[in-house]
């Protein structure tokens, strides 16, 4: 690689992020989307019912980018990530309907943690993994968040992902990964199930015990515990605060997964950090 201070690629993933944060974009809007025409259909084959003329909905690689309430085509300057919606303020340059503030939060958020990245591994190969890992969690997140749902598409990837850097190995060994998977799902797992056999209720969905999985195969079973207990204390803090301004009612369920994947970002990291002053603050060693 060129020998680039570290600022300069620092920039450069940031730069990086602020583009596939626009993709991003695309794939918390519409993955949802074909996933539930997918299941449509098939419910449909399953119990023999005449098939349905559905429009398919957008794809995301091919289909361009377009405003959702007139369906009109973006101009180029409209596609420029973080300005392109600071330009239009907001709004549809064709019909003036509000443009949610999701587009330029996602795009800010994953290149700010793009940036935080590389200035944590430098211009090498986990870097780039970091990466990868990054924006998975960002897409998983605001997924999760919109719908509720943790895509097999996204989690499955990122397990495996973290699964084959091991061999190399390049945050964790092998077997550490393999059993931090493991014990990352039948941990969420057993609460599931512990939780609705005294309930009778659901608590989560089966994506958070996949997510977990997947973050157990990139950092080792040392970090299952730190990240649980930091997701839920970030929810406890969230979701405490929306309820305390009335943004979200008590007894609506909120998410989980985008709570996890932060804790998991967090510690992937910094968790070396954390854990020393954790270990100074109680006099640990």
């Amino acid at each position: 690689m060129p020998d680039l201070p570290l600022w300069t690629w620092t920039c450069l993933a940031a730069v990086l992020g602020l583009l596939v944060g626009s993709f991003l974009n695309v794939v918390i809007l519409r993955l949802p989307a074909r996933m539930e025409a997918d299941w449509r259909r098939e419910a449909r084959e399953a119990l023999e019912l005449e098939a349905v003329d559905e429009p398919r909905p957008p794809g995301i690689v091919r289909e361009p980018s377009h405003c959702p309430h007139c369906r009109h085509p973006l101009a180029a300057a409209d596609n420029i990530p973080l300005f392109g919606w600071l330009l239009l303020r907001g709004r549809c340059r064709y019909c003036q309907a509000p443009i949610s503030i999701q587009y330029p939060l996602v795009e800010l958020l994953t290149g700010v943690l793009s940036a935080v990245v590389v200035w944590k591994f430098g211009p090498t190969w986990p870097a780039l993994a970091g990466l990868a890992f990054t924006w998975l969690l960002v897409a998983l997140a605001g997924i999760d968040f919109r719908t509720q749902l943790l895509p097999d598409q996204l989690t499955y990837p990122l397990l495996w992902l973290g699964l084959l850097l091991s061999l190399l190995p390049m945050f964790v060994a092998p077997a550490p990964a393999i059993l931090a998977a493991a014990l990352g799902y039948l941990s969420l797992w057993s609460v599931y199930w512990l939780f609705k056999l005294l309930t009778g209720k659901e608590g989560m969905g089966y994506g958070d015990f996949k997510l977990l999985a997947a973050l157990g195969a990139w950092m080792g079973p040392g970090a299952l515990l730190p990240v649980v207990l930091l997701s839920s204390l970030i929810g406890a803090l969230v979701g405490g605060g929306l309820i305390l301004l009335r943004r979200h009612q008590r007894e609506v369920p909120m998410p989980f997964g985008p709570f996890i994947a932060a804790a998991g970002w967090v510690w992937f990291v910094a968790g070396d950090a954390l854990w020393q002053g954790y270990a100074q603050l109680t006099g640990l060693r």
